[in-house]
């Protein structure tokens, strides 16, 4: 299941003079957590999460993170970062997690990114782009249109102007949407083009990018499991808790998969079996998304999580020190 993995197309991405930093990302429920684990402890690692909603206190089952256990094994950083009221986007986890690589190397151990928010990583190695200036007319007119016919029409309008953008959107992803198109309208270019014009700008790593990818039946099977096994180890009871805390159901972590659907059926606007069936059937579309997001992605060498020991040489042979150049020295 293993590919070979292309050339960076970018020198500073690819030199091996570079800080190393090695990347273990897949869609949900796909065993990252135990890969990496395993990784860190062979290669001397520490692990630096990337994952949109581990990053908030309170929330514990519902995002799946790493047990008290499975991070007393290994170091694991951008965990438990911010309360679930406070904002947080790519920008502040990039440079958080820019901060977390350079202590881990600064202590000779090797730096591990594991996780699937696919912003998260691009926003580590590559920077964040900041995208042309936006025009309030275009802006104005294109809310108006969103409050007329949807966002879901507007999705489509993407999708004949830019085509890449709208497949790696959520169709009700409004505020991207609304600036792909205003970037579309302002400018005469799709926004992914002027994305690929930045994407070397701030490449300051090497990095080894590794995907774990299993067939997509087995996927979704682990995904179903994983929403019983979640209900089982207390979800219901963290949403409570969130709610009797004072944290809205509207805030942008509690809509996020399982804390929106327990939500809802908590204040009745759902029933328990719905809940159920609809955090089943999300979180299998998220996982689609997540490996449309990645499967765009140069450079990423794919394996089985039962491949371990091809995906712990891959590490060890990117980890090697570079070849010296140069003439032979003097004897």
């Amino acid at each position: 299941m293993s590919a070979p993995c292309p050339p960076h197309p970018a020198p500073r991405a690819g030199d091996r003079a570079a800080p190393r930093v090695i990347v273990l990302c897949g869609p949900t429920a796909a065993g990252k957590t135990a890969v990496g684990i395993a990784l860190a402890r062979e290669l001397g690692g520490e692990i630096v999460g990337a994952d949109a909603m581990q990053v908030y206190r309170r929330m514990d089952i519902g995002t799946a993170k790493p047990t008290p256990a499975e991070r007393a094994l290994v170091p694991h950083h951008l965990i438990d970062v911010v309360e679930p009221d406070e904002p947080f986007d790519a920008a502040r986890y990039a440079a958080l997690a820019r901060r977390a690589v350079a202590d881990i190397r600064r202590r000779g151990k090797v730096p591990l990114v594991v996780g699937g928010t696919g912003l998260y990583i691009k926003a580590l190695l590559h920077g964040i782009f900041p995208g042309p200036a936006g025009d309030p007319a275009v802006r104005l007119r294109l809310a108006a249109e969103l409050a007329a016919r949807g966002v879901e029409a507007l999705h489509a309008r993407l999708a004949h102007g830019d085509p890449e953008t709208a497949r790696r959107l959520h169709p009700r992803d409004t505020a991207r949407i609304l600036r792909a198109l205003e970037v579309l309208e302002t400018t005469g270019r799709p926004i992914s083009a002027f994305q690929q014009d930045h994407r070397f700008a701030d490449s300051p790593y090497a990095s080894l990018i590794l995907g774990l990818e299993i067939e997509r039946p087995l996927l979704y099977a682990r995904i179903d499991r994983r929403v019983e096994e979640m209900l089982a180890a207390g979800l219901e009871e963290e949403v409570r808790g969130l709610l009797a805390a004072g944290f809205s159901p509207r805030l942008k972590p509690m809509q996020s998969l399982g804390y929106r659907h327990v939500a809802a059926w908590l204040e009745g606007r759902l029933s328990r079996e719905e809940a159920v069936r609809t955090m089943k059937r999300d979180t299998r579309r998220y996982a689609k998304r997540q490996m449309t997001w990645f499967r765009a992605t140069a450079g990423i060498r794919w394996f089985a999580p039962a491949e371990f020991p091809a995906i712990a040489a891959a590490c060890r042979a990117f980890l090697e020190p570079a070849p010296r150049t140069g003439p032979p020295a003097a004897r």
